[in-house]
């Protein structure tokens, strides 16, 4: 069953997208060469306390490691999918691209989103691939409109990766978003944040 949210949820959930993407792009503006994933992640745990929120992924229980994740973003580089772990011996390489993956709980809803960021001059290849992901998630929003399922986005996604050479990674699952972050299995794309390049 969908349930519908009110305005003033809408607005809570709005707010956390904004900080999430604020977190985000200021995160992006530190990515260069000899910055280390880690370093990133240390700027965002203090940003989300800066807000007076709660990080998403910190303390969310990984069933696969038996554990509870221990950061607030995920950090994968290059060829990495998703879900890369931060670390001060992963430091960032002229060429390189990383996916930083955050969210937060604010005023009790949750913003979750990724961001794709650039190290200097990237090859042709890895321009092309930023480009076809950028274009599939504004073909995405495009058909987030009233009348149409998630079918119809994700199908979106998809049938413009595949028609570039690219394929979608179906083994990852992706989420519902509101008063918490609701796990389904449909699969996840991976490609999910515009993409910027720095010198």
């Amino acid at each position: 069953m969908i349930i519908r949210k009110t305005a003033a949820e809408l607005e809570k959930m709005r707010r956390s997208g904004i900080l999430v993407y604020q977190i985000l792009k200021d995160l992006g503006d530190m990515v260069q060469e000899g910055v280390s994933t880690y370093d990133l992640e240390l700027a965002a745990e203090r940003m989300i306390a800066d807000a007076g929120a709660r990080p998403a992924f910190k303390g969310y229980f990984v069933p696969a490691a038996g554990e509870r994740y221990k950061y607030v973003l995920c950090t994968s580089v290059n060829s990495e999918i998703v879900h890369g772990i931060p670390s001060p011996k992963r430091v960032l390489k002229k060429g390189d691209i990383v996916s930083i993956d955050t969210g937060v709980q604010l005023d009790g809803y949750y913003g979750d989103s990724a961001v794709t960021v650039g190290v200097g001059e990237l090859s042709g290849e890895t321009k092309r691939l930023l480009e076809v992901t950028e274009e599939s998630l504004e073909l995405a929003i495009e058909q987030v409109r009233a009348g149409n399922r998630l079918f119809d986005i994700c199908g979106t996604v998809e049938r413009h990766v595949v028609s570039n050479g690219y394929s979608v990674v179906r083994e990852y699952v992706g989420h519902g978003i509101g008063r918490s972050c609701t796990r389904s299995r449909r699969f996840r794309i991976t490609w999910t944040a515009r993409t910027r390049t720095r010198d």
